[in-house]
Parts: C-alpha cells; structure tokens; sequence
C-alpha cells in the first residue's frame, strides 16, 4: 500500500500554478474580493492503506461491513487526517486523529505522525514515512492505556499540529483540551497543558463545560514563532451559541497569556475543522457543517482577523472559497466544471503561496463515504487558486 517516492518542490509548483486566475479588483479598506476558488490540483489516497507491519486495529468496531470495509484490520490504517505541516523537500507530514471516533473503541488506534507526497501529475499520494506518538518519560500523569506508553485514541484525541523552528511538534488535544508538545521523534517532552477553566467530558480535573470531541481542532503559530493560538471547535457552556474560543499561549514562558478572542460560526451548529496563520493578525479557518455527500451544504473557509475592526467582540471574516463550488474549466481530476469537497469532516488547510491554499479531508475510516456512498472516503489532497492575493507574511510561506 505503499510507494516510496519523494516528489521535489519543483513539481508541487508546477500543479499550483496549471490554471492561471486574474488578480480580483480590490475592495473597499484595500481588502482582496475574493471570488469563485480554482482547482489546481488533485490527488487521493485510497481509504484502504495501512501501515506495513504494523499491529493489529479495530477490534471494538465488531464483525459487521462498515461502507464495504470489513473490520478488525491486520494492520494500522493511515487515516484521520487532521492536521498539517509542510516539509522542506516536497512532502507534508499530517496528523492521524484518535482513531475510530470516540475513547472507547480506539484503544487498539496508535496515534501518529504520517508523512506524505502527494504528486499532482498522476494523482496519487505517497505515504513515505511516519512516527508514533510516545510519552516514554512519563509526562502524562494519567494512566495510559499501554504499558509501552506508545499513546492511543484511548489516550488522547489529537486534532491539530504545528512544528517549532527547532523541529519539534506543538499539537492541540480534544481530551482535555490540552496542549502537547512532541519532539522530532515523536517523544512528548512535558506534560500535557490544560485551558484553565475549561473541560471536556473525558478530563477528570473539572466539571465538564465543553461538549465531547470539541476541543483543540484548530492550531496556529505566529509567524515569528512565539505564540501558539489555539482554537476550540465547540462552545463552552455559558458562552453565545457558535462563539468558540481562540486562546493565546506564549511558548517561551510554556503558559497562557490570558488573551483571548472569539470566532463567530455562521450557525450554532456548525464547526471549525482547522486553522492555519496568514499573519500576525490573520488566519484561515475551515468552517462545516455534520453533512457529506448529498447532505453537504457549508463548507467554507473563511479568513478571520483578529484586529475586529467592526468593534463587535468578534474576529471580521471574509470568505475566501467555498469548497462546495470550486470552479474546474480543466477538469482537474476527471472531475466537471463545478468541483465539490462534500465530506464530512474538512481539517487540514495549508496557505502555499500567496494564492493556493491545500485542503485535506479527514476521512474517518471506515465511516465516512460523502464521495461515494457506500464506499468509504479516499485520503484527498487538493490544491485550489483564490480569487485575490492573501498579502500573507512571507514566514508562513516557508
């Protein structure tokens, strides 16, 4: 299941730039209108991938067919995606979610660092590489659900990442919520850091105020590297219906400063499925709805800012593509002139330059089938061209 291939920036470059976009004309306040989104690229992993010799997965998931697929796996499934960062040499390392979508049946789920190479010219994703999240010193001061304190979907519920100028891993948690920082190995290197005053139903510490699975899904980092602000994807109790909180951390004092700010969802019901920086004021951020395939109405990526220039208690958004009418005059894909990313859960955006955005899917093997129904979702890797230049930092762009 899997091809050892590293494909060079080069080539990456190449697909971003195959369908070219005019400049939209500028709005009012030298803000970009952005328009329709482009589909420059296309490429899948098939839903059915595992890690080679690996350990056996999904023994709580029972005997009966899920879309097709029929559980327990002899093997780990590279899946989950939910979250990512850019490598130097082409490829993306990403981040496998808790496994199987809740505590209790993800005990046999290892949690874990995939590194891929998608290549655009054939379509295909390369699975390269990856490394298991461990906690060997015994940072974590709960028990843990191996004795190898190898971590599981047991254990934590990891839903977003960052990476350190010195190659180490920030991710954000939905347990707790918590905060975990990893070095290149994989290693946890201190102990988990809770959001004071905020708790999940599977944080023993407080009184849950914060729905199950809503916890940290989005992460960014400042482009000089000092704060880390980490958003919820739920609203805590006693908070306006769809106000999520976006907390800052100052990495070098290992603590939250006690700023804060609120995201506005467009629907109570709605969520975020990731985060990445623009700037120092600025981010991306994916905003869903629950439904997939024929059900798949909002699913959108907004740019936020935090500097609330309407004074209304909230960061200002601007929607930058709607990703259920994305334009493909080329048929990137093989796919028609409209193309649509009508999956459930939408949790990785990464800004490759200043007007191609990657997105990724999280699948939820085997669960999830918003492509084709009942068949279970591909690991899908698309670029897409904005209508208007982003004016990003050009750290983020490295």
């Amino acid at each position: 299941m899997r091809r050892h291939a590293v494909i060079g920036l080069s080539l990456l470059a190449s697909a971003l730039v195959a369908t070219p976009v005019a400049a939209a004309p500028a709005a009012a306040g030298g803000a970009d209108r952005f328009g329709q989104a482009t589909l420059t690229g296309f490429a899948s992993l098939p839903a059915s991938t595992f890690v080679p010799a690996s350990e056996p997965s999904g023994a709580a998931l029972g005997t009966a067919p899920v879309n097709g697929v029929t559980p327990p796996f002899a093997d780990q499934p590279v899946q989950g995606f939910s979250g990512i960062v850019r490598n130097p040499d082409g490829t993306f390392d990403v981040l496998s979610d808790n496994g199987y979508g809740n505590k209790a049946n993800s005990a046999d789920f290892v949690l874990r660092i995939q590194r891929l190479a998608p290549d655009f010219a054939t379509g295909a994703v390369d699975v390269v590489g990856g490394l298991n999240l461990t906690d060997p010193n015994g940072r974590i001061p709960f028990p843990l659900t191996r004795p190898d304190r190898v971590l599981t979907g047991a254990d934590l519920d990891v839903e977003s990442i960052i990476r350190g100028a010195d190659g180490s891993y920030w991710i954000g948690d939905e347990f707790g919520p918590y905060l975990l920082h990893f070095d290149r190995a994989g290693r946890l290197l201190a102990p988990p850091v809770p959001l004071p005053g905020v708790f999940a139903p599977e944080n023993p510490g407080g009184v849950s105020n914060l729905p199950s699975s809503k916890g940290f899904e989005g992460l960014v980092k400042s482009p000089d590297g000092r704060y880390l602000y980490a958003l919820l994807e739920g609203t805590v109790a006693g908070d306006a219906p769809g106000a999520l909180r976006l907390n800052e951390f100052d990495v070098r004092a290992g603590q939250y400063t006690g700023r804060r700010w609120t995201y506005q969802l467009d629907g109570p019901t709605y969520a975020i499925g990731d985060a990445t920086a623009v700037d120092r004021d600025r981010l991306l951020v994916i905003e869903r709805d629950g439904g997939q395939g024929a059900d798949a109405r909002h699913k959108k990526i907004y740019l936020a800012d935090r500097r609330d220039r309407d004074h209304d208690g909230k960061l200002d958004k601007m929607l930058v593509a709607d990703l259920m009418d994305i334009a493909n005059p080329r048929g990137v894909g093989g796919f028609g002139e409209t193309f649509t990313f009508p999956f459930q859960t939408i949790e990785d955006v990464i800004v490759l330059d200043d007007r191609t955005l990657g997105v990724l899917n999280d699948n939820n093997f085997p669960f999830s089938s918003g492509r084709t129904p009942g068949r279970p979702d591909d690991n899908e890797f698309i670029t897409i061209r904005l209508g208007g230049r982003l004016h990003a930092d050009p750290r983020v762009l490295r």
